[in-house]
């Protein structure tokens, strides 16, 4: 969060964003110079429980209830005494290095007092706060210090318990914040990603976890340090990767492909109408992106907001292609990106990469023929497995592509005898631009929803998703979606085409044949969709970690994984290959 600009939201800080909903809005009420203290200010008796909402009347604050142990020891205070609350304090420290904003700022007699609010109940542990909460507290103190103010002690204030516990600055928390502080500097200066928890009770609440990936981190580093074949090392064997991660999101995509319509808002309701007519509405907290289908208008009220929330906008031609995306300004991991960049620069780092993903590509290709063609018509099987150690071998991009197209044109011909359907089903290889059958057509417009999946998970990652790997870059072409997305062509694009066909789900009427050209109508384009949707939210268990999570999940992992690499915390790119 702090070196990277990483953030992710889960049930846990929405319910304290809710909690800290008061103290979050600015107090109107002027905080006093540092040593001002002012007629009939009263010195702040100990234990003093108090709300910390100032501005708030007595009636409508919370009833704080004592620490246990300290009984109530809240103190009458002279009529004339009136001590200042103020809430949602920016603060900051140069000479400290910090900066904070404090929940509840109280001043009596100029000894300045910070509130700390907290979603959950009272801790039952020793004083009653655990260590992180005491430092974090303990910060706010060292910047009002900094300030001039006389700072003595905090609170801090438990929402679900409604309880407030006094916590003194003394030498001793004072020396282990600037140790914690120091440490933080020197680890953010060097460069280098701490490593992961191990089995970490902390992990499984944490809104991080999706972008730290502590298990999968830590299986894979240890993977790459196993000795050689034959020899022994004393270690500790490898832990059960813990699914730390829902198995699908609950926000799912909406597609608006009727032509002249226009995509609004109402309130927190996406709208999308047609003149008058209220055609959808969508709650947007049920939209995880939103892809619109040539002549479809946006509000700009419905931009600004879907954009603020981190929803992408996915823009497709008419006919399907993917154009381009409207995103907001979410992410500031620039770190990644400069690394991306490097290995971009490094024809060995981006050759390295780039064996990952076709060998991952031809295995996944390997994978589909054998589930479907019988034992007896094996030909390109056999000839997809001899090609695998030429594509790890392969000593520059140019060998690998020539191994990568050998093997598509050898799958293709193989996944030609999967399709069931009649005559209007007959292909012969793949052909685009424009595809010139209709199996061609859907394979096309399943390439470009994968790519903008990829594009999606890709920039939610940190990534410059112009620049890729094995695609090299040109002008307006997503080459890094399109790295990803090759090995996953079999599993999810091929897979939704094969299930289209050889179920009945799409007929000859579902498309249209001008000049050798053909492509889908309406009603074929939303058959293709909903099978491809019902295919990323397919469950299915990673053959590394072990989990069962959706594809679209899984894209996640990935882009994740491919981070960990770029930032050297992993040595190799773990493809995704099924069993």
């Amino acid at each position: 969060m702090w070196v990277q600009g990483e953030f992710a939201d889960n049930l846990d800080t929405h319910e304290g964003r809710f909690g800290h909903r008061r103290v979050d809005q600015p107090s109107r009420q002027a905080i006093p110079d540092p040593g001002e203290r002012g007629e009939g200010r009263a010195v702040r008796g100990e234990g003093k429980v108090e709300s910390g909402e100032g501005d708030a009347s007595a009636e409508s604050r919370p009833a704080l209830s004592p620490v246990p142990g300290e009984g109530d020891a809240s103190t009458e205070l002279p009529p004339d005494v009136e001590p200042i609350h103020s809430r949602s304090v920016m603060l900051s420290a140069p000479l400290e290095g910090l900066i904070a904003k404090i929940d509840v700022l109280d001043i009596t007699a100029g000894i300045a007092s910070p509130v700390d609010y907290k979603r959950g109940r009272l801790p039952d542990v020793p004083g009653n706060a655990w260590e992180p909460e005491q430092v974090q507290l303990c910060t706010q103190g060292l910047i009002l210090r900094e300030n001039g103010y006389l700072c003595e002690g905090g609170f801090l204030y438990y929402i679900e318990s409604k309880r407030k516990v006094s916590i003194p600055f003394d030498e001793p928390l004072v020396a282990r914040t600037r140790e914690l502080l120091a440490g933080m500097k020197s680890m953010a200066a060097g460069g280098a990603i701490p490593p992961p928890l191990e089995d970490s009770p902390k992990c499984p609440r944490c809104s991080l976890v999706g972008i730290c990936l502590p298990d999968e981190t830590r299986l894979l580093t240890q993977k790459e340090s196993e000795p050689p074949e034959g020899k022994t090392a004393n270690k500790q064997p490898l832990g059960e990767v813990r699914r730390l991660m829902p198995a699908r999101d609950d926000a799912l995509p909406l597609y608006v492909k009727d032509q002249g319509v226009t995509l609004g808002k109402s309130g927190d309701v996406l709208t999308v109408k047609s003149r008058q007519e209220t055609l959808q509405k969508v709650k947007l907290i049920d939209v995880s992106q939103v892809s619109v289908f040539g002549n479809v208008q946006i509000t700009a009220q419905a931009l600004r907001e879907i954009s603020s929330l981190g929803i992408p906008i996915c823009h497709f031609s008419y006919g399907g292609w993917f154009n381009a995306m409207t995103v907001g300004m979410t992410h500031k991991n620039i770190e990644l990106r400069m690394r991306q960049f490097a290995v971009a620069a490094d024809a060995r780092q981006s050759l390295e990469l780039a064996r990952r993903f076709v060998v991952g590509k031809i295995k996944n290709s390997r994978t589909l023929l054998r589930r479907h063609l019988p034992e007896d018509d094996r030909a390109e099987i056999d000839q997809l497995a001899r090609l695998v150690p030429k594509a790890e071998a392969a000593e520059n991009a140019g060998s690998l592509l020539g191994v990568e197209g050998m093997a598509a044109k050898t799958y293709f011909a193989g996944f030609a005898r999967l399709l069931k359907g009649d005559q209007a089903f007959y292909v012969e290889g793949r052909n685009r631009r424009p595809p010139r059958d209709p199996v061609n057509a859907m394979l096309s417009f399943v390439y470009a929803l994968l790519v903008k999946e990829w594009t999606i998970a890709l920039h939610a990652a940190g990534f410059d998703v112009m620049l890729g790997f094995y695609h090299r870059p040109r002008y307006g072409r997503p080459s890094l979606p399109l790295d990803l997305a090759e090995e996953f062509r079999p599993l999810v694009a091929d897979s939704t085409v094969l299930m289209l066909v050889n179920n009945g789900e799409v007929a000859a009427k579902d498309f249209i044949c001008r000049a050798g050209a053909v492509a889908l109508t309406d009603a074929g384009r939303r058959a293709v969709i909903a099978s491809f949707e019902r295919r990323m939210d397919t469950l299915v268990t990673h053959p590394i970690f072990g989990y069962r999570v959706s594809y679209r999940r899984i894209f996640e992992v990935q882009a994740r994984l491919l981070g960990r690499v770029l930032l050297g915390e992993i040595g190799e790119y773990p493809s995704f290959c099924t069993r």
